[in-house]
């Protein structure tokens, strides 16, 4: 199993950017499907996008679908979320997860799919 620790988030301006990384420690990461979750204050925890273990494959909500941008580095250990164009109802904890195994569409935005998770970073965009 591997441990998740999320960086890079702050407080920036609509139409800005933000690249948040998530370390993960264990030497079977590269094994694991990665995926970025957020949450709002009062709000569900809810998908934002997922890569999988090659980096070939990855998908995304639509709400950030053209702006968001998820990679991996597996000689690092490590997966990034590059996010453009952020607009304020971004605002939300990030969180990375880890999953073991494939998924269809539909069940790996859900967040039982995932067994480990980061502690999140903290994203605030202001207008």
């Amino acid at each position: 199993q591997v441990q998740l620790v999320e960086s890079g988030g702050g407080l920036v301006q609509a139409g800005g950017s933000l690249r948040l990384s998530c370390a993960a420690s264990g030497r079977t990461f590269s094994s694991y499907n990665m995926a970025w979750f957020r949450q709002a204050p009062g709000k569900e925890r809810e998908f934002v996008a997922r890569i999988n273990w090659t980096g070939i494959s990855t998908y995304y909500a639509e709400s950030v679908k053209g702006r968001f941008t998820i990679s991996r580095d597996n000689a690092k250990n490590t997966v990034y979320l590059q996010m453009n164009s952020l607009k304020p109802e971004d605002t939300a904890v990030y969180y990375c997860a880890a999953d073991p195994y494939p998924r269809t569409s539909s069940s790996q935005i859900s967040t039982s799919a995932y067994e480990t998770w980061g502690q999140g970073t903290q994203v605030t965009v202001s207008s």
